[in-house]
């Protein structure tokens, strides 16, 4: 599990069905085997280099999110996953990407403030709510409105868009996607009564 507060900004030597990444604040305690969230998506540690990780992408993963797009010199948002003494400071991240979106607008609010829009697919827009949450490519954050489309608004603050890959966005940008599983579980649970 992780709490969708980002760590570290880590950068990808290798793309495709094996991933390697660069990094160093989430390599101080990674272990062979260890679950890593790389873009939101929970992958599991299968090698350690010098000077990061290695990890294998199954053909799911692939298809379910943008960790396909990712080529030499790509950014991405790192986590590791909670401890049972860590503060969870964003929401309940499983790292169990359901979808892709896609950036329609990213404008300045002004004091280095940002309005983000994001397209998400129409089988998603039932479990968003304003001021609930959402995670866009591994990052906590709360849903400021919805739109026809559907689009997810979310307003992106100053620390978020330079230490996460927001800052990197431009229009047509795809996003991993992940609700909350929350609202899935309750949908699930009412739908048999």
């Amino acid at each position: 599990m992780f709490t969708g507060i980002v760590e570290e900004l880590g950068t990808i030597v290798t793309g495709g069905a094996r991933l390697e990444v660069n990094c160093a604040v989430v390599c101080s305690d990674l272990s062979i085997g260890a679950s890593i969230a790389v873009n939101g998506v929970c992958l599991t540690a299968a090698a350690l280099t010098e000077t990061g990780f290695i990890a294998d992408l199954a053909p799911e993963t692939l298809s379910r999110s943008n960790l396909g797009d990712l080529v030499k010199g790509s950014r991405v948002n790192l986590e590791r996953p909670v401890t049972p003494a860590t503060r969870l400071s964003g929401h309940i991240v499983q790292g169990h990407v359901d979808a892709t979106g896609e950036v329609v607008a990213l404008d300045s609010l002004g004091d280095e403030n940002w309005w983000l829009k994001v397209r998400v697919p129409e089988s998603l827009d039932r479990y968003l709510v304003e001021k609930g949450s959402v995670t866009l490519d591994g990052i906590s954050l709360t849903i400021a409105k919805l739109e026809p489309g559907p689009l997810v608004v979310v307003t992106v603050i100053p620390h978020t868009f330079a230490n996460t890959t927001i800052g990197q966005a431009r229009i047509g940008t795809r996003f991993n996607i992940e609700v909350d599983v929350l609202a899935k579980h309750v949908e699930k649970l009412l739908a048999r009564t």
